[in-house]
């Protein structure tokens, strides 16, 4: 799951065009929506806290959990900036520990996909469901296979940003459902000289029916699955779902 090492300085640079904040709104509604108003809040797979920040803003107490050293170096930078009082923690989510239960989870911008194992998945369920307040809610989004075909996907993505330039190609691999991500970086440095850093990353293609699957093995309770940003059921062709789930007993 090693990813997000030399990226993590320009990660933001370049996904400055992600609507974090209408997703947070989004996430936001959902908690309320099944009755988590206030209270602690952990996100697994936290990055550089940009989700964590927001839902800060919505008065949660936030905890972040992330692998990436160097993300979370550039997470703390935004804690100093806002104020926010956000513990991070640099931990794998499938061996993650807390010192007692909150009262949601969320794991959002496709991290679950990192996961190439569904063992690996029932895992990280299990542990969210011991570390959630009873009838606590936990919710997760996750990249389908249809995103992954998504002919835009096909060509490689070309930006530039300033004086730095990012090309991110994608291979689908149709047989073993695992997509990946190349990512090329060109950075000016101080010098005038370009730096280039390359990176391999590799997604799973889940569909729900896995998820549902890996959910009841972990013992957790499936509530709803929804189509990214909506309240839509989600169907074959849906890129992006959003599922919701309950702790239910340890």
């Amino acid at each position: 799951m090693e990813a997000y090492t030399g990226f993590a300085e320009v990660y933001d640079q370049f996904m400055n065009n992600v609507p974090y904040e209408r997703w947070a709104e989004y996430l936001r509604g959902l908690f309320l929506e099944y009755g988590v108003r206030n209270g602690l809040m952990l996100e697994l797979g936290c990055g550089t806290g940009t989700m964590t920040e927001q839902m800060a803003e919505y008065g949660y107490d936030m905890i972040g959990v992330d692998s990436s050293e160097d993300m979370l170096a550039e997470a703390q930078e935004k804690r100093m900036e806002s104020g926010h009082e956000i513990l991070y923690l640099q931990q794998d989510m499938r061996e993650f520990e807390l010192y007692g239960t909150v009262a949601g989870v969320f794991s959002v911008c496709d991290s679950l996909n990192y996961l190439l194992e569904k063992e690996d998945l029932v895992t990280v369920f299990r542990l969210v469901n011991n570390y959630l307040d009873p009838k606590g809610i936990f919710i997760f989004d996750f990249n389908t296979a249809a995103e992954y075909r998504n002919p835009l996907r096909k060509a490689p993505i070309v930006e530039t940003d300033e004086d730095d330039t990012m090309i991110w190609e994608n291979f689908f691999d149709e047989e073993s459902g695992i997509n990946e991500h190349r990512v090329l970086f060109f950075l000016k440095g101080e010098d005038d000289r370009y730096d280039k850093v390359e990176e391999y990353h590799e997604q799973m293609a889940y569909s729900l029916a896995d998820m549902k699957e890996a959910l009841a093995e972990a013992g957790m309770e499936f509530v709803a699955a929804y189509a990214a940003e909506t309240r839509n059921a989600p169907t074959e062709t849906t890129p992006r779902i959003y599922v919701i789930a309950r702790e239910n007993g340890k």
